[in-house]
């Protein structure tokens, strides 16, 4: 039997502990609910001016109701995707690699969004969604690893809280003020809420700083090979990216906010080299991949 196909031990008992996890993926549809929504707008009472000050202002319970409120908005375009074995498999992959991150405790929730685009997200809080259109592309539970480990990167370095109070920005941190001043105003928590979704959205749709893309990439490749999976997987998604046609639209988002994939396979090149090559024999595939892929 080939190397590739064998799963490490840690990578076993790790599968073993996350089978009897929570799918806490399915608990994202419960994102949407006004209940929720208001909580959460109240928690962030003090978290507009922490953002005009400094990303270590905000508490984690303030990050949590941020990224709460992005996927809310996120879910609200495009549910969750129907079909209960793949949301369950990807938060366990995902739970495996984001313990081997430096927040492994956060309450880290998954999921597959049901649209054709190709792209992923990531929100303050440790919220992670992938898009249908992605999943249906990745060929190894390796890929999938490499790219949850660059998105739990986005969370753990608190990319988005800093894309907010970043002089690009500073329209949503002011919307964020605004939110808040109108929630404590006695404002209706959904109208508040929608106002929020947008605003805090609007990250996703600007694009990250480039560096933190490529901070991204060579973290979340490292990130992979902790958790036993061989982290050049990442080289062979970017490549599969660099495939598609440029005038897709299924790729307009990602390619608009993201370095090309070209421009982020030279930074891997330079930065990573031959580093991670002791690790390229470690996992690719599982059987539980294939089965959840059929």
């Amino acid at each position: 039997m080939k190397k590739q196909f064998l799963l490490p031990f840690a990578l076993a008992a790790a599968i073993t502990t996350s089978l009897a996890a929570p799918a806490h993926a399915l608990d994202l549809g419960k994102l949407l609910s006004g209940d929720t929504l208001s909580k959460g707008l109240s928690v962030l009472s003090n978290a507009g001016e922490a953002l005009n000050t400094s990303v270590k202002g905000l508490t984690p319970e303030q990050e949590e109701v941020l990224g709460h409120n992005v996927m809310a908005n996120l879910l609200g375009a495009a549910p969750l995707m129907n079909d209960a074995k793949v949301q369950r498999y990807v938060n366990q992959v995902g739970l495996w690699v984001a313990m081997q991150s430096e927040q492994p405790h956060l309450n880290w929730r998954f999921g597959v969004i049901d649209t054709p685009n190709i792209n992923s997200f990531a929100a303050a809080g440790g919220y992670i969604l992938i898009t249908r259109g992605l999943w249906d592309r990745i060929r190894s539970e390796a890929e999938l690893a490499a790219i949850l480990g660059h998105e739990i990167t986005h969370v753990t370095q608190k990319h988005h809280v800093k894309a907010l109070i970043s002089s690009k920005s500073q329209q949503a941190g002011s919307d964020l003020i605004s939110i808040v001043a109108d929630y404590n105003s006695g404002k209706s928590g959904a109208k508040a809420g929608e106002k929020g979704g947008k605003a805090l959205s609007e990250i996703f749709v600007r694009g990250l700083d480039k560096n933190d893309e490529y901070v991204a990439d060579v973290n979340g490749m490292v990130l992979a090979a902790r958790a036993g999976y061989n982290p050049y997987a990442l080289v062979s998604v970017l490549q599969l990216l660099g495939s598609v046609n440029a005038s897709d639209s299924t790729v307009a988002l990602l390619f608009s906010t993201h370095p090309s994939p070209q421009e982020r396979l030279d930074n891997i090149d330079q930065v990573v080299g031959e580093k991670l090559e002791g690790y390229a024999d470690a996992t690719e595939n599982t059987k539980r991949f294939n089965q959840v892929k059929r």
